[in-house]
């Protein structure tokens, strides 16, 4: 069967490539070149694999060119979607650094504002609390007393304290916005502090006025405003940026209304240095005649008595009984020897019956110095002081102000 099967391929090869013979004819000669059936299977062969590829090679091409052109065009759209994706996440990075540092400055500016006014309360409380107090400014300067501020003075306003509009602020809230809320509730304590210390200090030198017999209305009536006191620059802020709108507003009115207060306790506080309210006399002494209607010593009869009488013993110290100017010094009738000072506010003191004058006019005076001596000169029965105290052209009784001067001298 191999045999049969070789036979047959081995005729139909040599059908096919027959012994070929090609001849050439040249110059007249006749030459032959013989083509085995071996060369003759190679060369169909060599041809068959070239044209094979040829084929295999077009039709490749044919079918593969479309599809490669459209995965290229695929990766180019993928290519250029990433590439605006990083466009836009780069436009996004830009745009989240720029808001972070419009916030970073917005918020470094409104830290700043809120700890300059931060200092600028703290100082405030700490002069209202009178830790930086001018002891030159003492009602008591002169005989070494204070103020008695913790006296209670039963004739002063009821004092009422300023609703608390919550201090404690949320420590819940993160970052910046904590810290603000912080700054801001410690501004709001300081604030309350300083009215609340302001109201009690003129409510007591109310109390002190009202003890005097002088009216507080006519007293105050002397200045439309109150005016003075620390230099507090606010001016209304908005800080849209970091949601305070409104509040540099509020800030700057809640600031007028405790400077407002301070200026009214400072008002008083000036007023209780200026009015008389200290001893005329530098020893101890009796009170021997008071003030109003009393039975005259002369002649008998009853008169007016326009200020209080104290004895003790000739040329016993004869004292100002607050800081002022002397606007008279000498004679005068029924006085005999005698000295005026005018405390400002509407307050003028006479010393009279002097057995000795120490000062001349013109001269200041502080609380406690010496004006002259006691004695019996002018219209006199012994020796002893003739002290008067005029309130804008009105006389009071002396005792009311000895007695009010209780609450503010010490010592």
């Amino acid at each position: 069967m191999a045999d049969e099967v070789k036979a047959r391929a081995r005729a139909l090869f040599d059908r096919v490539f027959p012994e070929r013979q090609i001849y050439h004819r040249s110059g007249g000669s006749v030459r032959y070149v013989s083509v085995s059936p071996f060369q003759q299977a190679l060369f169909a062969g060599g041809a068959t694999l070239v044209a094979g590829w040829c084929v295999f090679a077009t039709v490749n091409t044919l079918l593969q060119g479309p599809t490669t052109k459209f995965q290229t065009n695929a990766d180019e759209r993928k290519i250029a979607k990433i590439e605006r994706w990083l466009q836009a996440s780069q436009a996004r990075e830009a745009a989240a650094l720029s808001l972070l540092e419009e916030k970073t400055i917005a918020f470094t500016n409104a830290t700043t504002e809120f700890e300059r006014r931060h200092a600028t309360l703290k100082t405030l409380l700490g002069a209202l609390k009178g830790d930086e107090v001018n002891e030159d400014q003492l009602a008591l300067k002169g005989t070494g007393g204070g103020v008695l501020l913790d006296s209670t003075i039963e004739e002063a306003d009821a004092r009422t304290s300023r609703p608390s509009k919550g201090i404690t602020a949320s420590v819940e809230v993160a970052g910046y916005r904590a810290q603000i809320d912080h700054l801001r509730a410690e501004q709001a304590a300081f604030l309350d502090g300083a009215e609340d210390s302001a109201v009690e200090r003129a409510e007591r030198m109310r109390g002190v006025l009202r003890l005097t017999g002088v009216g507080v209305a006519r007293v105050v009536d002397q200045s439309n405003t109150f005016a003075g006191g620390p230099l507090i620059e606010v001016e209304p802020t908005s800080f849209s940026s970091v949601g305070l709108n409104g509040d540099g507003e509020d800030f700057s009115m809640r600031v007028r209304e405790v400077k407002t207060r301070l200026e009214e306790a400072k008002f008083f506080e000036d007023l209780i240095n200026a009015m008389p309210l200290g001893a005329p006399v530098g020893v101890k002494y009796r009170e021997t005649s008071g003030y109003g209607l009393r039975t005259d010593p002369f002649n008998g009869r009853v008169a007016w008595h326009d200020g209080l009488d104290m004895g003790a013993f000739r040329n016993a110290p004869v004292t100002a009984t607050a800081p002022g100017k002397v606007i008279f010094a000498g004679l005068k009738s029924g006085y005999g020897r005698a000295v005026e000072v005018d405390h400002g506010y509407g307050f003028i003191t006479r010393y009279g019956h002097l057995a000795s004058i120490n000062v001349r006019k013109g001269d200041t005076v502080t609380l406690g110095q010496k004006v002259g001596g006691m004695g019996t000169t002018g219209r006199s029965t012994g020796v002893h002081l003739h002290y008067e105290v005029h309130f804008r052209g009105k006389s009071y009784d002396p005792i009311n102000f000895l007695r009010a001067g209780k609450h503010v001298h010490q010592g």
